[in-house]
């Protein structure tokens, strides 16, 4: 299931989240501290992004807008407008330097490559690099040769904060201006040393308005306080984003997948017929009404999003 909200309105402060002590805490420097992210929905508009895709995972386009059916929570909402715009895209790559990954680094790399082949001039590019600890290795920038000259040094070693990686990137990629936005996260799935849990960053994704992706490699997870799979899974398909298991292909084959899954999508907007700006999670669920004719279609979509309370 796909999709991402996003609404029009400012953006409030968002509630605090404690972050999670460890059995031997350090102190926490400005290098290594982990920020929140400051996000709402407001539910004036919401906006809802809509991946539809045949049997063969091809994107399916020139539908309508009568070709859609939307609910809040369980009740149909009237549709705006349906679009379909290949507007500029923020991304993040969320990349795993830890010690599991091992001889997978190389494969990630080229991997993480192929997503800069695609970028358009106006698209933004940022890196978020995890192993013992998460770092913000390139800021929001233009320049995708930047973060593939940081690749290149990278090396594996350490344990997995996975989740202070996803948190991370969820800080950074809120500074931008774009509509689209999206992280792309490569990893083993592993979790062993962050400071926030499962939990936290779940209920932060909750505000956010950006897409996650996950490339799987899943390997044998030693050490890890969670199922690397599951966890992966979780985390993406609350945003409406997807998770490809690599299963013995390659890795890079599978970031032009995401790409155009990222530049073929619909916007559903509506206005909820509740307007009450109640701060509680809003269920929502979008059905296909396809052309007569068309074989089976598949349809993704963010399951739920947090509504504003002022």
């Amino acid at each position: 299931m796909a999709i991402a909200v996003a609404c029009l309105g400012l953006l409030a402060q968002s509630p605090n989240i404690e972050q999670r002590a460890k059995p031997k805490p350090k102190q926490e420097t400005k290098t290594d501290a982990v920020p929140r992210p400051d996000l709402r929905v407001d539910t004036t508009v919401v906006l809802i992004p809509v991946e539809v895709s045949d049997s063969l995972n091809r994107p399916v386009s020139g539908l309508e807008k009568e070709n859609f059916r939307i609910y809040d929570d369980k009740v149909e909402q009237k549709i705006l407008n349906v679009s379909m715009e290949d507007d500029p895209i923020a991304m993040g790559l969320i990349f795993d330097t830890s010690g599991s990954m091992g001889d997978d680094l190389r494969g990630s790399r080229e991997a993480a490559r192929e997503f800069f082949k695609h970028a358009g001039a106006e698209d933004e590019f940022f890196l978020v690099q995890f192993d013992s600890e998460a770092r913000l290795v390139v800021p929001l920038t233009r320049n995708a040769n930047e973060i593939d000259y940081q690749l290149a040094f990278s090396k594996s070693k350490g344990s997995t904060a996975l989740l202070d990686g996803v948190y991370l990137g969820m800080h950074e990629i809120r500074k931008s201006q774009k509509s689209r936005k999206a992280m792309v996260l490569i990893s083993d799935g592993g979790e062993n040393n962050s400071r926030y849990t499962q939990t936290e960053v779940k209920n932060a994704l909750r505000e956010t308005d950006t897409l996650i992706y996950a490339i799987g490699l899943y390997g044998s997870g030693a050490g890890s306080e969670y199922d690397g799979p599951q966890l992966m899974k979780s985390l993406v398909e609350q945003t409406g984003g997807r998770v490809f298991p690599i299963n013995g292909m390659r890795i890079a084959d599978f970031a032009d997948k995401i790409i155009t899954d990222l530049r073929n999508r619909y916007v559903i907007s509506y206005s909820p017929t509740n307007a009450t700006r109640d701060g509680k999670l809003h269920r929502v669920e979008v059905k296909l009404v396809p052309p007569k004719g068309l074989p089976p279609l598949h349809v993704h979509w963010r399951t739920q999003y947090l509504a504003s309370t002022d």
